[in-house]
């Protein structure tokens, strides 16, 4: 009876171990670091994003091993992660990716180590030093020690660990098992990260007649990227591209400006989809938490002009508007170019911030306003509003109000422009009115610039006066 049991154990015994499946063997594994790279391009978009393809040369075991992938962006987003063979196309397969990103630091060390022992150090002149071994507690607010009985809400010894804990890596890094066919492999990651943004930046020197200014253009990138790219072929995409929304991480900046040669080398322009693509150069490094400027573009002799605005409001046309106590309103100056081949310019700018100088009688230039424009293709109208002007003044009255039937009201202005300037000028005076309307009487020609918008174009000489009046039918 005790063999027949036996029997039946030892049968189970060896059904067991036959359905037990056999334990994989380790995976070779291998690292690679910024050290083997041999390539790094780097397109930039202006949402704040960039396409990063890194390059490295790599001795690899063949079949299914472990790569680690070092020195990579810390705002990587690793779901856009893509690993290839220049060398040897279609010889490495993925079959598993992670990003680790847990970084060593003083912090996430000491946690790592609450509940266990560590050790601490007081030096002192006197006694020449005291190790003392203590339990870590906790590091909420500050470290709390198990010193023999008693606890100790912080020490004045250094704290020493006997090991970095698991987990922690000093650099990000990707992670892929992959399988490998090639012993030498050239390889290329490429990957999306947040932080590296680029925008583009305009210089305008205004000529003293105000008839042409020269422009000069510069792309500045800023890398918050959490990684510095070394001789970087750098490209820059202008245009909104469409982007499913992200959490932001917020990280410091340190301004390391650089600015390039006045006379280097323009990038170059290309069409790209339904974007435009500008291609630096020259190779350049980025490095981590600085802000690079690069000459984009310059031109001379653009033909210019200034415009002058006097705008009014909708409610005007609504309502009794009282008399104020100062009339003057503002008129509005704007600079306006065209960006076409004629005028000696004819590229696509990117969007950005002009900023506009002039000379003054001693031939230094003076700082005369900026703003800021949209992606302009070729053969657009760049209008940059200045500011207000000094010496030419509007003053607007209504004259009249009255409702002549439900809905429909008649409003009457008068306009006063004084120009106190050397020179003879134009005025706009730009009148938004809502609803269906009709100019029932006017003391100057106007313009139905569309259905919500009359335009009066007024010559004011200099150091003169003009009137506008006019009477409007509003129907809501």
């Amino acid at each position: 009876m005790r063999s027949q049991i036996l029997a039946v154990l030892l049968l189970l015994a060896f059904s067991c171990a036959w359905a037990q499946p056999p334990s994989a063997p380790a995976a070779a594994t291998a690292e690679t670091t910024i050290a083997d790279q041999v390539d790094i391009a780097v397109t930039a978009y202006t949402a704040g994003l960039a396409l990063v393809r890194d390059a490295r040369k790599l001795s690899l075991p063949t079949g299914e091993i472990d790569l680690r992938f070092s020195d990579v962006a810390q705002q990587i987003r690793p779901e856009t992660v893509s690993l290839r063979s220049v060398s040897a196309p279609g010889s490495v397969a993925v079959i598993e990716q992670n990003y680790e990103f847990d970084l060593i630091s003083p912090a996430k060390m000491m946690e790592k180590y609450v509940g266990k022992k560590v050790a601490l150090v007081n030096f002192s002149k006197e006694i020449g030093f005291e190790r003392v071994e203590a339990e870590l507690m906790s590091v909420n607010e500050g470290p709390i020690y198990r010193i023999g009985g008693e606890i100790f809400l912080g020490h004045p010894g250094n704290v020493v660990l006997p090991e970095i804990p698991e987990n922690l890596i000093a650099r990000p890094s990707l992670i892929w098992r992959v399988a490998n066919e090639a012993a030498e492999q050239t390889v290329e990651a490429a990957y999306l990260t947040g932080g590296i943004g680029w925008k583009a930046d305009y210089v305008l020197t205004l000529a003293r007649d105000e008839q042409s200014l020269g422009l000069n253009g510069w792309v500045t990138l800023t890398n918050q990227a959490g990684a510095t790219f070394n001789n970087a072929m750098v490209k820059l995409v202008a245009g909104e591209v469409n982007l499913a929304p992200q959490p932001k991480v917020m990280m410091a900046l340190d301004y390391a400006a650089q600015a390039a040669p006045a006379m280097a080398p323009m990038p170059r322009e290309e069409a790209f989809g339904e974007y435009h693509l500008y291609t630096l150069p020259r190779r350049t490094t980025i490095r981590q938490n600085q802000t690079k400027q690069v000459a984009l573009l310059a031109a001379e002799g653009v033909k210019a002009a200034k415009r002058y605005e006097f705008r009014g409001q909708e409610f005007y046309y609504m309502q009794i508007i009282p008399p104020p106590q100062e009339r003057n309103e503002p008129v509005v100056v704007f600079l306006e170019f065209r960006n076409d081949k004629a005028n000696n310019l004819g590229i696509p700018l990117p969007g950005g911030v002009m900023r506009v100088y002039q000379e003054d009688q001693d031939k230094m230039l003076q700082f005369s306003g900026e703003d800021s424009i949209k992606h302009t293709p070729k053969d657009e109208k760049v209008s940059l509003r200045l500011g207000n002007a000094f010496d030419v003044k509007g003053e607007r009255i209504q004259t009249d109000f009255r409702q002549v039937a439900p809905n429909v009201n008649e409003s009457a202005y008068k306009i006063t422009l004084r120009n106190h300037k050397q020179q003879d000028i134009v005025v706009e005076v730009v009148e938004p009115v809502p609803g269906d309307w009709e100019v029932l009487q006017s003391s100057h020609p106007y313009e139905k610039k569309d259905s919500r918008t009359i335009v009066f174009k007024v010559p004011v000489p200099r150091d003169g006066e003009v009137v506008v009046e006019y009477r409007v039918r509003v129907k809501y």
